[in-house]
């Protein structure tokens, strides 16, 4: 893709119904998910727009040719903990810097608001992914394997130390 990509950070009508889809079809197409997984996306993704704060949350969405093609959202969480979620890349923008641009912004946000933890949720088959918040401090420290989503998963927990 060689459009120009924009990076908003306010949440419009339809955000939450695209970034849903957009999540069932690629991890459909990449990881075999079922549609239980679009099901699971769309309740946490509404409870995070009803508890939206934006003095503790943050939502970056990536736009080219007027649609979607990146996200990635910081929930603050109790304390001075926050988790990132949400973070997905269409495939036809990966590999030109805008998920480390997306991961920067997250980043620095958890830093501004002075948060000490982060942490975040992923499966195991999401390498790059795991690479890139290797890169920002994350480990690994908790690995679950489970039946999800219409096949064996392996959930991985990475934290981030901030303080």
């Amino acid at each position: 893709m060689n459009s120009e990509i924009n990076i908003r950070q306010h949440l419009e009508p339809g955000d939450m119904g695209y970034i849903t889809f957009m999540h069932g079809k690629i991890y459909h197409e990449e990881c075999g998910y079922d549609r239980h997984f679009e099901r699971y996306v769309a309740v946490e993704f509404n409870e995070f727009l009803e508890q939206y704060d934006p003095e503790k949350d943050r939502v970056w969405i990536a736009e080219a040719d007027g649609r979607i093609v990146g996200t990635i959202v910081i929930v603050g969480r109790s304390g001075r903990v926050a988790q990132l979620r949400y973070f997905l890349l269409d495939p036809a923008v990966r590999g030109q810097g805008l998920g480390k641009k997306l991961m920067k912004y997250a980043m620095d946000f958890c830093q501004e608001k002075k948060y000490t933890n982060i942490y975040l949720l992923t499966t195991e088959e999401l390498e790059t992914a795991a690479e890139l918040y290797k890169r920002y401090g994350f480990q690994l420290t908790k690995r679950q394997e489970t039946d999800l989503w219409g096949q064996r998963v392996v959930l991985n927990c990475y934290d981030a130390d901030l303080s």
